[in-house]
């Protein structure tokens, strides 16, 4: 009965994908719109650097802003830090 259900879901599956790239038109990227007026080209470099280095020089940004607040404040552990381990011995 399994092997049924799987049958019957991979054919749904595989017809639902079929119908929809039967009915989706063309993108038609080539055909102009009115008052398109697109702008030149981004060069490889300014790509890389919008879209790789920049997001990573804000990651490393905000992560250093965040360490740096962090380390301002001071850890304040009242239950270890005053415990002595070594036993206080008189003789």
């Amino acid at each position: 009965m399994d092997k049924k259900n799987a049958l019957r879901a991979g054919a749904l599956a595989a017809g639902t994908t079929l119908m929809m790239l039967l009915m989706s038109s063309p993108a038609l990227a080539l055909t102009r719109d009115d008052g398109d007026d697109p702008g030149t080209g981004l060069s490889v470099i300014e790509t890389l650097g919008l879209y790789v280095l920049l997001p990573i020089a804000l990651f490393v940004a905000i992560a250093g802003l965040v360490m740096i607040g962090d380390k301002t404040h001071k850890k304040k552990d009242t239950t270890s830090s005053n415990i002595t381990t070594k036993a206080e011995v008189k003789a």
